[in-house]
C-alpha cells in the first residue's frame, strides 16, 4: 500500500485533485467526508451541545454558529479539535490496517494533514497551490462567505507556503483540469514504478 496526501489550504484545489485521482480509478479517502458523517452521530451531537451550547437544534448541528464560535476564539477551536480528530486518526488507522495487504496507491483528501500530525503515515505529499486572490475568490463565492470571514477560516489553518515546504509535490491549480489530469496521471506513474 501507498499512500499519498492531497492537502492545501481551503480553496487552494486539492478536493479536484481528489476527483481526478477518483476519475483514474484511484480510492480516495475524503476526510471532510468523515466530518460530515460524525456530525450525524446523536452522541457526537449531544457532546457537541454540551460543550458549544446552542450550535444544535433539533438534532442538527447548525456549522455556521459553530464557525462563528470556533473563528473567533482559537481555545473553542482546539476543543472542537479534541473531539473530531481523535475520531478522524481512528479511521485513518483502520483504512491503513484493512489496505496493508495491497500493493496499489490509496489517496486521501485532507486539509489539515500537518496540523494532525497524518504526514507520518503517508508516503508521498502532494500539496494543491494557487494564487492567493484566487483562493480567496474561489472560497467567497463555493462558500458564499465575506471576505473576513474567508480570512479567520484561512488564518487558523497552516499556511500554504508553509504547507509547500513540508510537501514532496506541489501543483498549481490554476489551470484547465485535464492538464491537472496529466500532471496528477505522471505523478502516479512514478509511484506505481516503485510498487
Amino acid at each position: 500500500m501507498l499512500l499519498v496526501a492531497i492537502t492545501g489550504s481551503i480553496g487552494c484545489g486539492k478536493t479536484t485533485l481528489a476527483k481526478i485521482a477518483n476519475s483514474l480509478g484511484y480510492t480516495v479517502f475524503d476526510i471532510d467526508g468523515w466530518v460530515r458523517r460524525l456530525y450525524f452521530s446523536r452522541d457526537f451531537l449531544k457532546t457537541l451541545e454540551k460543550h458549544f451550547p446552542g450550535t444544535v437544534h433539533n438534532g442538527v448541528a447548525d456549522k455556521r454558529a459553530l464557525r462563528n464560535l470556533v473563528f473567533n476564539d482559537k481555545d473553542k477551536l482546539k476543543l472542537l479539535e479534541s473531539l473530531i480528530h481523535p475520531f478522524l486518526r481512528e479511521n485513518l488507522k483502520k483504512v491503513i490496517r484493512e489496505n496493508a495487504c495491497y500493493s496499489d496507491i490509496f489517496f486521501i483528501d485532507v486539509a489539515l494533514l500537518f496540523e494532525m500530525g497524518w504526514d507520518k503515515y503517508c508516503d508521498l505529499i502532494l500539496v494543491a497551490d494557487v494564487d492567493y486572490n484566487i483562493q480567496k475568490q474561489r472560497v467567497m463565492k463555493r462558500d458564499n462567505v465575506s471576505a473576513e470571514d474567508f480570512d479567520k477560516i484561512n488564518n487558523v489553518q497552516m499556511s500554504n507556503e508553509h504547507k509547500k515546504m513540508l510537501a514532496d509535490v506541489v501543483i498549481n491549480t490554476d489551470k484547465p483540469k485535464n492538464l491537472l489530469k496529466v500532471e496528477l496521471i505522471n505523478i502516479i506513474r512514478g509511484l506505481e514504478a516503485n510498487l
